[in-house]
C-alpha cells in the first residue's frame, strides 16, 4: 500500500479540517495517509515524528499556502524543521518525485517555498480540485497517462497469425463482451476486524464470454486509468479470471453508487481497443501477404526470361 505523509502549516481550524478531509479522502481510496491529527500520540516527540514520517513514506504531500511558504522560507516552527528534513533528503537522495506540492489556495509564486521552486504542483483549490485530485491519485498509484509503448510492443511482437490462433484455441467468440451481472454466490464477506480496509471485500462480475488475454490487458489498463471516473475510483483492484471480472477491495454499495458505470465504460473501452488492434493486424497481414505474392510473381516472371 502506498504510504503518504501530509505536511502542512498549523493555521486556522478550517485549514486543519481541510487537510484532515484530504487525508480521509486518500484513505478511502486505498492510500495510507499519515497525518499528525491521526498518527501523533500524546507524549510523542514532534521532531522524531516528522523525521520518521518524511523518510519512511513513499510520497510527501506538502500543502502549500502563503503561511506555509513564509514559515518554510524563514525556518519557523514545525514547518521550518520539516523544510530542513525535506531539503536534506532532496539533496542527499535526489528523490525529486517523492515530494509533491499541493496548492490549496493562491498562486504558485505566493505559496511554493524556495526549496520546492520549479516543481510541478497539484492544484486542489476550488478552480482545479476535481482534475487535480484525479491526477494526484493516478500519481500515487503509479499510473501513467501516457500509454506504455513497451506493453503494446510486446503484443505486436507476436505475429498476427499467433494472435488469431490463440483466440481460436481459447474458444473466444467475436461478439463484444458485456457484463451479465454480479456473481452473488461468490461475493466475499468482509473481515470487519477493525483494521484499515477490513470492511472491503471481493465482488465478482460475470462476463458474456471468456475474454482473450489481449482483451484482459486492455481492460486492466483501462480500469487503472479510465477515460472518466469518480473520486471514489480505486485503481489496481481489478483482475480478470476466466469469464469473470473481480474487484478486490470494495463493497456492493460502492459498486452500485460508483463502480458500475466505470466497469461498463472500461469493458466498452477494452472491446474498442481490441477490435482496433485486431483490425490493424488483419490489414498488416493482408499487406504482408500481398507483398509476398508480388515478390513470388516477380521471381517467377524473371525466372521465365532466363534460358539455360
Amino acid at each position: 500500500m502506498t504510504k503518504v505523509f501530509i505536511s502542512y502549516a498549523w493555521e486556522s481550524e478550517e485549514h486543519r479540517e481541510w487537510v484532515k478531509a484530504l487525508a480521509n479522502r486518500l484513505l478511502s481510496d486505498g492510500i495510507d495517509a499519515v497525518l499528525d491529527q491521526y498518527d501523533l500520540e500524546l507524549g510523542d516527540r514532534l521532531p522524531q515524528f516528522m523525521e520518521k514520517s518524511v523518510r519512511s513514506s513513499d510520497y510527501v504531500l506538502i500543502v502549500c499556502t502563503p503561511t506555509y511558504k513564509q514559515k518554510a522560507d524563514e525556518r519557523i516552527g514545525g514547518v521550518g524543521y520539516e523544510g530542513h528534513i525535506i531539503s536534506g533528503e532532496l539533496f542527499s537522495q535526489r528523490n525529486e518525485r517523492k515530494f509533491i506540492p499541493v496548492l490549496k489556495e493562491g498562486s504558485v509564486k505566493d505559496c511554493i517555498p524556495t526549496f520546492l521552486e520549479g516543481k510541478l504542483a497539484i492544484d486542489l483549490s476550488e478552480r482545479g480540485e476535481l482534475e487535480g485530485y484525479n491526477d494526484l491519485l493516478a500519481t500515487l498509484y503509479g499510473v501513467k497517462k501516457k500509454p506504455k509503448v513497451a506493453a503494446v510492443h510486446r503484443i505486436a511482437q507476436a505475429s498476427s497469425k499467433n494472435v488469431f490462433e490463440k483466440r481460436e484455441e481459447e474458444g473466444e467468440g467475436s461478439e463484444p463482451i458485456r457484463i451479465v451481472g454480479i456473481v452473488v454466490d461468490e461475493v466475499r464477506e468482509p473481515r470487519n476486524d477493525g483494521t484499515r480496509g477490513s470492511a472491503l471485500y471481493e465482488v465478482p462480475f460475470r462476463l458474456s464470454r471468456r475474454p482473450s488475454s489481449l482483451w484482459r490487458e486492455f481492460f486492466l489498463k483501462s480500469w487503472d486509468l479510465p477515460p472518466r471516473f469518480t473520486t471514489m475510483h480505486r485503481p489496481h483492484i481489478a483482475s480478470v479470471a476466466g469469464d469473470e471480472i473481480i474487484l478486490n477491495g470494495t463493497t456492493i454499495e460502492e459498486v452500485r453508487d460508483y463502480h458500475r458505470d466505470t466497469l461498463v465504460l472500461c469493458v466498452e473501452e477494452a472491446n474498442k481497443l481490441e477490435a482496433e488492434y485486431l483490425e490493424k493486424e488483419r490489414k498488416r497481414q493482408a499487406r504482408e501477404e500481398a507483398a509476398r505474392s508480388a515478390y513470388r510473381k516477380n521471381v517467377e516472371d524473371v525466372a521465365g526470361t532466363i534460358d539455360f
